[in-house]
């Protein structure tokens, strides 16, 4: 009876146990909880030229190319916030070209197949393009996400930024893996 009873108690400590730990991997950020906010903070670190004569800069663009994986966590990590005055919007486009009023182009792993097209498609302008899938920076994406296990890195291609009069800082710079452009 005490060894039954012993042997409850046991159970119900593992059990317990075992809760705590899935609440505590519950709580931990989902890789595109890690992306959205990377994303928002990509654009503290970019300097796009300043706006032609007579024009104002309007709200920071976020768009959209492909399926989005976020499920709205890109909108709650922007919602409310601006930078130097500018509100954060986030559009969801069908083409690249759609992409030339955009400050940011997030294009998702699903346009794997036109990832070079849509990097020539929006080449010469300043576009920031940030990549779903590491091997995007080979086919002139600035920005790409990779996985190291559990953990969200992300590779530059400074020279793609560069083409497109877009500078890095060099704390986003330290951050990252420096790749190393093919057009080089």
């Amino acid at each position: 009876m005490l060894r039954c009873l012993q042997f409850q108690v046991f159970c119900a400590a593992v059990a317990i146990v075992a809760i705590a730990h899935v609440e505590l991997i519950a709580q931990s950020p989902s890789e595109y909880q890690v992306k959205a906010a990377f994303l928002y903070n990509f654009v503290k670190f970019i300097e796009w030229p300043p706006p032609p004569a007579g024009k104002t800069a309007g709200p920071i663009s976020l768009c959209m190319l492909g399926k989005d994986p976020f499920d709205g966590e890109l909108a709650r990590v922007v919602d409310g916030k601006n930078l130097d005055g500018r509100p954060f919007t986030i559009r969801r486009i069908s083409d690249a070209g759609e992409a030339q009023t955009c400050q940011v182009l997030f294009v998702s792993a699903s346009q794997a197949p036109r990832a070079t097209e849509i990097a020539k498609r929006v080449a010469g302008w300043s576009v920031l393009t940030v990549g779903d899938a590491d091997e995007f920076w080979q086919q002139g994406l600035m920005i790409t996400f990779l996985m190291e296990g559990r953990k969200v890195r992300f590779r530059i291609n400074q020279a793609a930024a560069e083409r497109a009069s877009l500078k890095i800082s060099s704390k986003l710079l330290q951050l990252g893996v420096i790749a190393t452009d093919k057009n080089d």
